[in-house]
Protein backbone atom coordinates (compact mmCIF):
# COMPACT_ATOMS: atom_id res chain seq x y z
CA UNK A 1 0.00 0.00 0.00
CA UNK A 2 1.05 3.44 -1.10
CA UNK A 3 2.21 5.56 2.12
CA UNK A 4 -0.62 8.21 1.78
CA UNK A 5 -3.37 5.13 2.11
CA UNK A 6 -1.92 3.76 4.45
CA UNK A 7 -2.08 6.62 6.65
CA UNK A 8 -5.37 7.50 5.62
CA UNK A 9 -6.46 4.28 6.80
CA UNK A 10 -4.21 4.63 9.81
CA UNK A 11 -5.73 8.01 10.70
CA UNK A 12 -9.65 6.46 10.23
CA UNK A 13 -9.28 3.61 11.82
CA UNK A 14 -7.53 4.80 14.90
CA UNK A 15 -10.55 7.64 15.15
CA UNK A 16 -13.31 5.40 14.59
CA UNK A 17 -11.49 4.29 18.02
CA UNK A 18 -11.12 7.18 19.93
CA UNK A 19 -14.95 8.11 18.85
CA UNK A 20 -16.35 4.77 19.88
CA UNK A 21 -17.70 4.08 16.01
CA UNK A 22 -14.89 1.28 15.17
CA UNK A 23 -17.54 -2.43 15.01
CA UNK A 24 -15.85 -4.67 17.88
CA UNK A 25 -15.98 -7.34 15.29
CA UNK A 26 -13.48 -8.90 12.66
CA UNK A 27 -14.64 -6.15 10.32
CA UNK A 28 -13.35 -3.56 12.94
CA UNK A 29 -10.73 -5.23 14.87
CA UNK A 30 -8.58 -7.13 12.70
CA UNK A 31 -7.90 -4.11 9.77
CA UNK A 32 -6.80 -1.71 13.16
CA UNK A 33 -4.56 -4.09 14.18
CA UNK A 34 -3.41 -4.78 10.76
CA UNK A 35 -1.87 -0.98 9.84
CA UNK A 36 -0.87 -1.30 13.70
CA UNK A 37 1.45 -4.15 13.27
CA UNK A 38 2.77 -3.04 9.43
CA UNK A 39 3.80 0.08 11.44
CA UNK A 40 5.43 -1.11 14.19
CA UNK A 41 6.35 -3.91 11.67
CA UNK A 42 8.73 -0.55 9.44
CA UNK A 43 9.89 1.08 12.42
CA UNK A 44 11.30 -2.10 14.10
CA UNK A 45 12.94 -3.36 11.51
CA UNK A 46 14.84 -0.19 10.81
CA UNK A 47 16.42 0.49 14.54
CA UNK A 48 19.78 -0.53 14.56
CA UNK A 49 20.40 -2.75 17.54
CA UNK A 50 16.87 -3.87 17.73
CA UNK A 51 16.95 -5.27 14.23
CA UNK A 52 20.74 -7.03 14.06
CA UNK A 53 20.03 -9.03 17.67
CA UNK A 54 16.40 -8.83 19.41
CA UNK A 55 14.15 -9.80 16.84
CA UNK A 56 13.43 -6.40 15.45
CA UNK A 57 10.16 -5.41 13.96
CA UNK A 58 8.17 -8.43 15.68
CA UNK A 59 10.22 -7.65 19.16
CA UNK A 60 8.76 -3.78 18.29
CA UNK A 61 5.17 -4.98 17.67
CA UNK A 62 4.73 -7.05 20.37
CA UNK A 63 6.51 -4.49 23.43
CA UNK A 64 5.58 -1.53 21.38
CA UNK A 65 1.48 -2.02 21.35
CA UNK A 66 2.32 -3.88 25.34
CA UNK A 67 3.75 -0.21 26.35
CA UNK A 68 1.05 2.09 24.54
CA UNK A 69 -1.43 0.72 26.37
CA UNK A 70 0.53 0.54 29.69
CA UNK A 71 1.68 4.66 29.12
CA UNK A 72 -2.53 5.10 28.02
CA UNK A 73 -0.92 6.01 24.45
CA UNK A 74 -4.34 4.30 22.84
CA UNK A 75 -7.89 4.65 24.51
CA UNK A 76 -8.24 2.19 27.41
CA UNK A 77 -10.83 0.02 25.31
CA UNK A 78 -8.01 -0.89 22.61
CA UNK A 79 -6.66 -3.55 25.15
CA UNK A 80 -10.18 -5.01 25.77
CA UNK A 81 -11.33 -5.30 22.95
CA UNK A 82 -7.81 -6.48 21.69
CA UNK A 83 -8.11 -9.15 23.88
CA UNK A 84 -11.43 -9.73 23.26
CA UNK A 85 -11.08 -10.73 19.69
CA UNK A 86 -7.77 -12.44 19.83
CA UNK A 87 -9.33 -14.98 22.74
CA UNK A 88 -12.45 -15.44 21.43
CA UNK A 89 -11.40 -15.56 17.91
CA UNK A 90 -8.02 -15.04 15.97
CA UNK A 91 -5.67 -17.60 18.75
CA UNK A 92 -7.70 -20.52 17.75
CA UNK A 93 -8.02 -19.34 14.18
CA UNK A 94 -4.41 -18.81 13.88
CA UNK A 95 -3.09 -21.99 15.69
CA UNK A 96 -5.31 -23.94 13.44
CA UNK A 97 -4.17 -22.69 10.23
CA UNK A 98 -0.27 -22.63 11.73
CA UNK A 99 -0.46 -26.34 12.73
CA UNK A 100 -2.44 -27.52 9.80
CA UNK A 101 -0.67 -25.93 7.36
CA UNK A 102 3.08 -26.86 8.81
CA UNK A 103 1.96 -30.51 9.43
CA UNK A 104 0.60 -31.49 6.03
CA UNK A 105 3.18 -29.55 4.22
CA UNK A 106 6.12 -31.82 5.79
CA UNK A 107 7.42 -34.78 4.50
CA UNK A 108 5.85 -37.75 5.69
CA UNK A 109 8.77 -40.01 7.04
CA UNK A 110 10.18 -36.91 8.42
CA UNK A 111 7.38 -36.38 10.92
CA UNK A 112 7.62 -39.63 11.92
CA UNK A 113 11.21 -39.56 12.92
CA UNK A 114 11.07 -35.73 14.54
CA UNK A 115 7.90 -36.57 16.77
CA UNK A 116 9.56 -39.65 17.86
CA UNK A 117 12.58 -37.86 18.95
CA UNK A 118 10.94 -34.41 19.93
CA UNK A 119 10.05 -35.65 23.62
CA UNK A 120 13.75 -36.00 25.27
CA UNK A 121 14.44 -32.44 23.69
CA UNK A 122 11.59 -31.23 25.89
CA UNK A 123 12.81 -33.33 29.19
CA UNK A 124 16.68 -32.24 28.51
CA UNK A 125 15.30 -28.45 28.42
CA UNK A 126 13.36 -28.86 31.28
CA UNK A 127 15.86 -30.61 33.51
CA UNK A 128 18.32 -28.15 32.62
CA UNK A 129 16.42 -24.90 33.69
CA UNK A 130 15.55 -26.54 36.89
CA UNK A 131 19.00 -27.04 37.44
CA UNK A 132 20.45 -23.57 36.00
CA UNK A 133 17.31 -21.65 38.19
CA UNK A 134 18.70 -23.38 41.23
CA UNK A 135 21.96 -22.22 41.14
CA UNK A 136 21.21 -18.83 40.16
CA UNK A 137 18.63 -18.71 43.66
CA UNK A 138 21.76 -20.34 45.64
CA UNK A 139 23.71 -17.52 44.18
CA UNK A 140 21.42 -14.51 45.07
CA UNK A 141 21.21 -16.33 48.14
CA UNK A 142 18.13 -17.89 47.50
CA UNK A 143 16.47 -21.59 48.52
CA UNK A 144 17.65 -24.76 45.51
CA UNK A 145 13.74 -25.79 46.26
CA UNK A 146 11.80 -22.32 46.72
CA UNK A 147 13.83 -21.15 43.20
CA UNK A 148 12.46 -24.25 41.86
CA UNK A 149 8.96 -24.21 42.94
CA UNK A 150 7.89 -20.58 42.65
CA UNK A 151 10.08 -19.31 39.51
CA UNK A 152 11.65 -22.25 37.26
CA UNK A 153 8.45 -24.92 37.72
CA UNK A 154 6.22 -22.05 37.24
CA UNK A 155 8.20 -20.33 34.00
CA UNK A 156 8.71 -24.16 32.72
CA UNK A 157 4.71 -25.11 33.22
CA UNK A 158 2.82 -23.88 29.67
CA UNK A 159 1.99 -20.08 31.07
CA UNK A 160 -0.20 -18.57 33.27
CA UNK A 161 -3.84 -20.35 32.72
CA UNK A 162 -2.43 -23.50 32.31
CA UNK A 163 0.68 -23.49 34.05
CA UNK A 164 0.99 -21.14 37.07
CA UNK A 165 -3.18 -21.41 37.94
CA UNK A 166 -2.88 -24.71 38.54
CA UNK A 167 0.32 -25.06 40.99
CA UNK A 168 -0.99 -22.49 42.53
CA UNK A 169 -3.67 -24.54 43.75
CA UNK A 170 -1.93 -27.77 44.03
CA UNK A 171 1.21 -26.35 46.16
CA UNK A 172 -1.13 -24.29 48.25
CA UNK A 173 -3.57 -27.20 48.96
CA UNK A 174 -0.10 -29.40 50.00
CA UNK A 175 1.41 -26.89 51.60
CA UNK A 176 -1.92 -25.55 53.17
CA UNK A 177 -0.82 -21.92 51.99
CA UNK A 178 -3.35 -18.86 50.04
CA UNK A 179 -3.68 -19.92 46.23
CA UNK A 180 -3.88 -16.86 45.29
CA UNK A 181 -0.64 -15.61 47.80
CA UNK A 182 0.89 -18.42 45.63
CA UNK A 183 -0.06 -17.18 42.48
CA UNK A 184 0.95 -13.52 42.82
CA UNK A 185 4.04 -14.93 43.73
CA UNK A 186 4.32 -16.97 40.17
CA UNK A 187 3.02 -15.02 37.75
CA UNK A 188 5.77 -12.60 37.58
CA UNK A 189 8.28 -14.92 36.83
CA UNK A 190 5.91 -16.19 34.24
CA UNK A 191 5.48 -12.75 32.33
CA UNK A 192 9.36 -12.39 32.65
CA UNK A 193 9.85 -15.55 31.09
CA UNK A 194 7.64 -15.04 28.30
CA UNK A 195 9.83 -11.65 28.07
CA UNK A 196 12.94 -13.14 28.01
CA UNK A 197 11.82 -16.36 25.71
CA UNK A 198 10.65 -13.27 22.92
CA UNK A 199 13.94 -11.82 23.18
CA UNK A 200 15.97 -14.68 23.39
CA UNK A 201 14.49 -16.05 19.97
CA UNK A 202 15.38 -13.21 18.05
CA UNK A 203 19.06 -13.58 19.87
CA UNK A 204 19.15 -17.12 18.58
CA UNK A 205 17.74 -16.11 14.95
CA UNK A 206 20.74 -13.55 14.78
CA UNK A 207 23.15 -16.42 16.10
CA UNK A 208 22.02 -18.94 13.39
CA UNK A 209 22.67 -16.38 10.56
CA UNK A 210 26.13 -15.88 12.16
CA UNK A 211 26.69 -19.36 12.58
CA UNK A 212 24.83 -21.38 9.97
CA UNK A 213 25.34 -24.52 10.81
CA UNK A 214 23.64 -24.67 14.12
CA UNK A 215 20.13 -23.79 12.28
CA UNK A 216 18.03 -25.20 9.96
CA UNK A 217 16.08 -21.61 8.93
CA UNK A 218 13.25 -23.27 10.27
CA UNK A 219 14.32 -26.85 9.42
CA UNK A 220 14.13 -28.90 12.67
CA UNK A 221 16.00 -32.12 11.63
CA UNK A 222 19.41 -31.64 10.15
CA UNK A 223 18.13 -33.50 6.84
CA UNK A 224 15.10 -31.78 6.41
CA UNK A 225 16.28 -29.63 4.07
CA UNK A 226 16.70 -32.59 1.56
CA UNK A 227 14.39 -35.35 3.29
CA UNK A 228 11.06 -32.44 2.02
CA UNK A 229 12.55 -30.74 -0.81
CA UNK A 230 10.22 -32.15 -3.24
CA UNK A 231 7.31 -31.74 -1.15
CA UNK A 232 8.28 -27.98 -0.73
CA UNK A 233 7.94 -27.48 -4.28
CA UNK A 234 4.97 -29.30 -4.62
CA UNK A 235 3.33 -26.68 -1.94
CA UNK A 236 5.14 -23.36 -3.01
CA UNK A 237 3.42 -23.72 -6.74
CA UNK A 238 1.38 -20.76 -8.24
CA UNK A 239 -2.17 -20.31 -7.07
CA UNK A 240 -4.25 -19.84 -9.99
CA UNK A 241 -8.00 -20.33 -8.18
CA UNK A 242 -8.32 -18.64 -4.55
CA UNK A 243 -10.79 -21.34 -3.81
CA UNK A 244 -8.04 -23.43 -1.86
CA UNK A 245 -7.84 -20.56 0.79
CA UNK A 246 -11.12 -21.64 1.65
CA UNK A 247 -10.14 -25.71 1.90
CA UNK A 248 -7.37 -24.97 3.79
CA UNK A 249 -9.56 -22.74 6.48
CA UNK A 250 -12.18 -25.78 6.00
CA UNK A 251 -10.08 -28.37 7.47
CA UNK A 252 -8.04 -26.38 9.72
CA UNK A 253 -11.59 -26.06 11.16
CA UNK A 254 -12.73 -29.21 11.04
CA UNK A 255 -9.38 -30.62 12.92
CA UNK A 256 -9.49 -27.99 15.58
CA UNK A 257 -12.97 -28.67 16.56
CA UNK A 258 -12.25 -32.59 16.40
CA UNK A 259 -9.72 -31.64 19.34
CA UNK A 260 -12.12 -29.51 21.18
CA UNK A 261 -14.32 -32.34 20.82
CA UNK A 262 -11.74 -35.38 22.27
CA UNK A 263 -11.08 -32.70 25.32
CA UNK A 264 -14.70 -32.82 26.16
CA UNK A 265 -14.09 -36.59 26.78
CA UNK A 266 -10.70 -36.34 27.92
CA UNK A 267 -10.57 -33.08 29.33
CA UNK A 268 -7.20 -33.82 30.81
CA UNK A 269 -5.03 -33.20 27.57
CA UNK A 270 -5.68 -29.82 25.55
CA UNK A 271 -7.99 -29.52 22.86
CA UNK A 272 -4.82 -28.24 20.84
CA UNK A 273 -2.84 -31.18 21.63
CA UNK A 274 -5.61 -34.05 20.31
CA UNK A 275 -5.80 -31.58 17.08
CA UNK A 276 -2.28 -31.75 16.58
CA UNK A 277 -2.36 -35.27 17.64
CA UNK A 278 -5.12 -36.00 15.09
CA UNK A 279 -2.95 -33.97 12.40
CA UNK A 280 -0.07 -36.34 12.59
CA UNK A 281 -2.19 -39.38 12.62
CA UNK A 282 -4.04 -38.21 9.20
CA UNK A 283 -0.47 -37.47 7.90
CA UNK A 284 1.13 -40.31 8.63
CA UNK A 285 -1.62 -42.87 7.41
CA UNK A 286 -1.89 -40.66 4.02
CA UNK A 287 -6.03 -40.43 5.02
CA UNK A 288 -6.05 -36.66 3.06
CA UNK A 289 -5.55 -36.38 -0.72
CA UNK A 290 -2.43 -34.93 -1.64
CA UNK A 291 -4.06 -31.81 -3.19
CA UNK A 292 -6.09 -31.29 -0.38
CA UNK A 293 -2.78 -31.55 1.94
CA UNK A 294 -1.43 -29.05 -0.56
CA UNK A 295 -4.14 -26.55 -0.08
CA UNK A 296 -3.45 -26.81 3.68
CA UNK A 297 -0.08 -26.07 3.17
CA UNK A 298 -1.16 -22.96 0.80
CA UNK A 299 -3.57 -21.65 2.97
CA UNK A 300 -0.23 -22.16 5.89
CA UNK A 301 2.04 -20.05 3.81
CA UNK A 302 -0.54 -16.84 3.15
CA UNK A 303 -1.71 -16.82 6.76
CA UNK A 304 2.11 -16.32 7.79
CA UNK A 305 2.64 -14.01 4.80
CA UNK A 306 -0.24 -11.68 5.73
CA UNK A 307 -1.68 -11.55 9.35
CA UNK A 308 2.06 -12.78 11.52
CA UNK A 309 1.96 -8.52 12.40
CA UNK A 310 -1.16 -9.06 13.31
CA UNK A 311 -1.20 -11.65 15.40
CA UNK A 312 1.54 -9.97 17.22
CA UNK A 313 -0.03 -6.81 17.50
CA UNK A 314 -3.23 -8.19 19.07
CA UNK A 315 -1.28 -10.13 21.47
CA UNK A 316 0.48 -6.88 22.66
CA UNK A 317 -2.21 -5.21 22.96
CA UNK A 318 -4.73 -7.48 24.65
CA UNK A 319 -2.28 -10.27 26.21
CA UNK A 320 0.93 -9.13 26.99
CA UNK A 321 1.00 -7.04 30.19
CA UNK A 322 4.10 -5.08 30.84
CA UNK A 323 3.02 -3.98 34.34
CA UNK A 324 3.16 -7.52 35.96
CA UNK A 325 7.52 -7.48 34.75
CA UNK A 326 8.27 -4.29 36.13
CA UNK A 327 7.86 -4.20 39.64
CA UNK A 328 9.79 -7.54 39.71
CA UNK A 329 12.94 -5.76 37.70
CA UNK A 330 15.71 -6.18 40.14
CA UNK A 331 18.89 -8.20 39.79
CA UNK A 332 18.41 -11.20 41.56
CA UNK A 333 14.89 -11.72 40.06
CA UNK A 334 16.01 -10.94 36.42
CA UNK A 335 19.57 -12.97 37.11
CA UNK A 336 17.18 -16.24 38.30
CA UNK A 337 14.84 -15.92 35.32
CA UNK A 338 17.62 -15.11 32.77
CA UNK A 339 19.18 -18.64 34.14
CA UNK A 340 16.27 -20.86 33.64
CA UNK A 341 15.22 -19.85 30.11
CA UNK A 342 19.38 -20.14 29.42
CA UNK A 343 19.02 -23.61 31.00
CA UNK A 344 16.04 -24.35 28.50
CA UNK A 345 17.61 -23.17 25.72
CA UNK A 346 21.14 -25.31 26.56
CA UNK A 347 19.19 -28.04 27.33
CA UNK A 348 16.69 -29.20 24.42
CA UNK A 349 19.89 -27.69 22.21
CA UNK A 350 22.27 -30.17 23.52
CA UNK A 351 20.01 -33.35 23.39
CA UNK A 352 18.07 -31.80 20.03
CA UNK A 353 21.91 -32.29 18.50
CA UNK A 354 21.95 -35.61 19.80
CA UNK A 355 18.92 -36.91 18.22
CA UNK A 356 19.58 -35.23 15.21
CA UNK A 357 17.81 -31.48 15.04
CA UNK A 358 19.26 -28.25 14.74
CA UNK A 359 20.33 -27.03 18.10
CA UNK A 360 18.35 -23.60 17.74
CA UNK A 361 15.45 -24.87 16.59
CA UNK A 362 15.58 -27.29 19.23
CA UNK A 363 16.49 -24.68 21.35
CA UNK A 364 13.53 -22.24 20.59
CA UNK A 365 10.85 -25.01 20.39
CA UNK A 366 12.01 -27.98 23.05
CA UNK A 367 13.53 -25.11 25.30
CA UNK A 368 11.99 -21.30 25.05
CA UNK A 369 8.17 -22.37 23.62
CA UNK A 370 8.50 -24.50 27.39
CA UNK A 371 9.48 -20.84 28.98
CA UNK A 372 6.96 -18.87 27.14
CA UNK A 373 3.26 -18.46 28.07
CA UNK A 374 1.25 -20.71 26.24
CA UNK A 375 -0.20 -20.62 22.67
CA UNK A 376 0.49 -16.87 22.74
CA UNK A 377 4.10 -17.03 24.34
CA UNK A 378 4.63 -19.57 20.85
CA UNK A 379 3.29 -17.05 18.62
CA UNK A 380 5.75 -14.53 19.73
CA UNK A 381 8.35 -16.52 20.18
CA UNK A 382 8.39 -18.15 16.97
CA UNK A 383 7.44 -14.95 15.30
CA UNK A 384 10.28 -13.21 16.52
CA UNK A 385 12.59 -15.27 14.70
CA UNK A 386 10.64 -16.18 12.13
CA UNK A 387 10.01 -19.88 12.39
CA UNK A 388 6.20 -19.89 12.34
CA UNK A 389 6.09 -23.47 10.54
CA UNK A 390 7.29 -24.89 14.05
CA UNK A 391 4.39 -23.91 15.67
CA UNK A 392 3.06 -27.86 15.72
CA UNK A 393 6.32 -28.68 17.98
CA UNK A 394 5.96 -25.44 19.73
CA UNK A 395 2.47 -26.75 20.91
CA UNK A 396 3.62 -29.96 21.79
CA UNK A 397 6.02 -28.26 24.33
CA UNK A 398 3.27 -26.15 25.58
CA UNK A 399 0.73 -28.27 25.97
CA UNK A 400 2.32 -31.97 26.17
CA UNK A 401 5.29 -30.19 27.94
CA UNK A 402 2.83 -28.15 30.15
CA UNK A 403 1.08 -31.46 31.44
CA UNK A 404 4.29 -32.88 31.94
CA UNK A 405 6.08 -29.87 34.29
CA UNK A 406 3.21 -30.22 36.24
CA UNK A 407 3.37 -33.58 37.02
CA UNK A 408 7.07 -33.42 37.45
CA UNK A 409 5.87 -29.89 39.84
CA UNK A 410 4.16 -32.36 42.40
CA UNK A 411 6.60 -34.63 42.61
CA UNK A 412 9.46 -32.36 43.51
CA UNK A 413 6.70 -30.75 45.80
CA UNK A 414 6.84 -33.88 47.54
CA UNK A 415 10.51 -34.41 47.59
CA UNK A 416 10.96 -31.20 49.41
CA UNK A 417 7.90 -31.13 52.01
Amino acid sequence: MDWPYFILAFVILNAALFFKFLPKSLAGVLPLLIVYGAALRYVGDRIPIVKDYLGGGSIVILFGTSALVMYGLVPPEMAKISKDFMVGTFINFALAALCCGSIFGMDRKLLIRASVRYLPCIIGGFAVAILFGGIAGMLTGKSFADTTLFVSVPIMGGGTSAGAVPLSQMFGSIMHRDTGDLLAIMTPAVALGNAFAVIAAGLLDRLGRKYPFLTGNGAIMRDEEKTAASETAQSSGPVTDLSVFAVGITFSGIFLALGMLIQRFVPSIHAYAWMILLMVIVKILGILPAEIERYCALWFQFFIRNFTNTLLAGLGFGLISLKAVIPVLNFSYIFIVAAVVAGAIVGSAAIGWLVGFYPIEAAITGGLCMANMGGSGDIATLGACNRMGLMPFAAVSSRIGGAMVLIAGSVILSLVM
